[in-house]
């Protein structure tokens, strides 16, 4: 229940701004790769250790060559959970229509079930 008075401060509140996230966020993944790096790679495959900079390097380098920049790109797990939340605010006419839109990429094969086969409507 909301509590006008109540002097903790909102959920919205108490989150670091987007710049902030993505420093720490870009710091974290660049500690984990300079971990992983220094404790796997030189027994593995002979190389040298890197330090923090190199890390963050090849972190940019490869975002870079295979992740690309665009703000869509993420985990898998979660563009399915996006892609869920949108597929349940469509309508069914929507969901229909996009389902179409999908046999034309060619990524679905045959109708939807419930949905007309087309076939002997020539």
């Amino acid at each position: 229940m909301f509590d006008p008075h109540c002097s903790m401060p909102s959920a919205s509140r108490r989150r670091l701004p987007s710049a902030a996230r993505f420093i720490l966020l870009l710091i974290v993944f660049s500690l984990v790769v300079w971990g992983l790096w220094n404790t796997l790679v030189p027994s593995i495959f002979g190389l040298r250790s890197i330090n923090f900079w190199q890390a963050l390097g090849l972190l940019v380098l490869s975002r870079i060559l295979f992740g690309g920049f665009n703000r869509r790109q993420g985990l898998p797990f979660l563009r399915r959970h996006h892609m869920i939340q949108r597929w349940e605010k469509m309508s069914p006419e929507e969901r229909a229509s996009f389902r179409r839109g999908l046999r034309g990429q060619g990524r679905h094969h045959g109708p939807s079930p419930g949905e007309p086969t087309g076939q002997g409507h020539e």
